[in-house]
């Protein structure tokens, strides 16, 4: 038995058949370009539709299709608010996958990035065989996937794991209204702004602010200070929440923030639970940027989690 994984972002498509043992047997990728609304449905539908010949062709028996999104699965609805797609505010991607491939006896599963990201690394990651997992994605923005008990928390909206909107500051700032309190100062995005204000233009990603900072550069040191007490904050709070096993640091910022992985644990022990605290493991992703297409491929072989 095997599963197609479909993993969507912002501006590219990844498809795979994964044997049960999550084995990549063929993989797939296209660029998207900005597409959005039906065009985008049908480019994924197509993709599919690829995977599934080929399978065929190959005697691969499809079991189901997972496909993971940048933004939020409705489980209810079977919509996607995916607000880097255009045309994605309330999009029926679920009736669609369901109709497209209606009547094979396929499982269809689809979930938000974050969700895939901790599904992927718990299968075959760093995190495998975790039952209490935490995967922190810190990139353009900062979301974490959460495994408690062997179960996805999703919440009453399905927006669980929004923890860019932690309150780590001492006061509340205007400037935190559209994307919260930590993703303002710790993720990728916010570095630059953090940095613009200070000196205008100075740095134009956050790869550019590590790579200074490695160099000894002061602002650079400064905003990245900020970071490590924030991700360690973060990691903290989740710990004394959550109880993990292992808590997984991915995203485009680690990477190249990875040596600053003992720094950050070292203020998360200042904070977290103790008990809690010693037995967490701090770990980077060791699938970088497959985490949501593995995760994806998982999908139809669990239970709803």
């Amino acid at each position: 038995m095997a599963t197609i994984g479909v993993d969507l972002g912002a501006t590219k498509l990844s498809a795979a058949i994964f044997g049960e043992d999550g084995l990549i047997l063929s993989r797939t990728g296209i660029k998207t370009e900005g597409q959005g609304g039906e065009e985008l449905g049908r480019l994924i539908l197509a993709q599919v539709r690829k995977l599934m010949l080929e399978a065929f062709q190959s005697g691969i028996e499809i079991e189901g299709i997972g496909l993971c999104v940048p933004g939020i699965y409705h489980q209810s609805s079977g919509t996607v608010w995916a607000p880097n797609i255009p045309g994605w505010d309330n999009y029926p991607l679920g009736k669609e996958l369901c109709g497209a491939f209606s009547g094979l006896g396929l499982s269809i599963r689809i979930e938000s990035d974050r969700t895939c990201y901790i599904l992927g690394e718990s299968w075959c990651g760093v995190a495998k065989g975790s039952s209490n997992a935490i995967y922190l994605s810190v990139g353009t923005g900062i979301g974490a996937g959460i495994l408690c008990d062997g179960h996805i928390i999703r919440g009453a909206a399905d927006i669980a794991g929004a923890v860019g909107w932690m309150a780590l500051a001492g006061s509340y700032l205007g400037k935190y209204r559209d994307c919260g309190c930590f993703e303002y100062h710790a993720s990728g995005s916010g570095l630059v702004k953090c940095a613009g204000e200070k000196i205008s233009g100075k740095f134009k990603d956050a790869k550019e602010i590590i790579d200074a900072f490695n160099a000894g550069d002061p602002l650079a040191e400064e905003l990245l200070d900020t970071a490590v007490k924030m991700w360690g904050m973060a990691s903290a709070n989740l710990i004394s929440i959550f109880n993990p096993e292992i808590l997984v640091f991915g995203g485009g910022i680690f990477g190249p923030a990875a040596t600053l992985l003992p720094r950050i644990r070292q203020e998360a022990s200042l904070w977290a639970q103790p008990v809690s605290m010693k037995q967490v493991r701090f770990a980077v992703t060791s699938l970088a940027g497959d985490a949501g297409l593995m995760g994806a491929g998982r999908l139809p072989l669990v239970e709803r989690l």
